[in-house]
């Protein structure tokens, strides 16, 4: 399951209603998360990225999601801030506690943090999980920048060997910008029919993506239509070849 889960701050159901309900990222309560909690409990996902989660900042009352979640789910976790190491973000209230994770059932036999040189959010996630290695990642809102950090994940991603590329990718731009990636490590989109995951309330965007190299067969993806979050969730089943 890959799912962006907007820290837990809700679904507004609307564009306008979002800038009324601003104050949901200073301060929110728990009810969102306990939602999405409970979703992915029932999904019972074997791995799971997950992408915008707060490690415990005072907009939660210092709960870590991805520390709750993992003791909910038993399974274990890596994390980090999602921003570059000498980014001010990291020392900001409330930003330093902006991370992304993965989770499993079963210990990840390696893990590593990489970080694009460009954008905001660099954070890129890898770990590799009974032989499948996972990256996890939240690329830029800009068109240009995003196409910068294509390149450099095509630098760093192994070829030829099973590999998941997942995340929220942003790409207002549509799945065309991913054309030389995919191309170059060899990806299909586990989503073959396109189906928008942004905004959860009335999905347009394609931006979040489950992406498996030839090495993984899929044999079903889904797209739950639910409103924990402004984003959708993604599932896939996949087996080695």
């Amino acid at each position: 399951m890959v799912y962006n889960i907007a820290y837990g701050t809700g679904s507004p159901g609307a564009a306008h209603k979002r800038l009324f309900t601003t104050h949901r990222y200073l301060r929110t309560g728990c009810i969102h998360f306990d939602l999405i909690t409970e979703f992915i409990k029932k999904a019972n996902p074997d791995v799971i990225g997950l992408v915008e989660a707060d490690t415990g900042s005072f907009r939660t009352g210092n709960v870590n999601q991805v520390s709750s979640l993992a003791r909910e789910l038993k399974h274990f976790h890596i994390c980090d801030t999602k921003y570059g190491i000498d980014s001010p973000g990291r020392q900001i209230p409330i930003l330093r506690n902006h991370a992304n994770a993965i989770l499993s059932a079963q210990k990840e036999t390696d893990s590593t943090f990489h970080f694009f040189p460009n954008g905001v959010k660099k954070l890129i996630i890898e770990a590799e999980i009974d032989g499948v290695i996972f990256f996890i990642v939240h690329l830029s809102l800009r068109r240009q920048t995003r196409a910068m950090q294509f390149e450099h994940l095509m630098k760093i991603v192994p070829k030829d060997c099973p590999v998941v590329i997942a995340g929220d990718f942003n790409t207002y731009g549509g799945e065309q910008e991913l054309w030389l990636l995919k191309k170059t490590l060899k990806l299909r989109n586990a989503n073959v029919l396109t189906a928008p995951t942004y905004p959860a309330w009335k999905p347009k965007h394609q931006l979040d993506f489950i992406l498996c190299s030839e090495e993984l067969e899929v044999m079903s993806f889904e797209i739950p239509l639910v409103e924990f979050s402004d984003h959708l969730p993604l599932i896939v089943d996949f087996r080695k070849k």
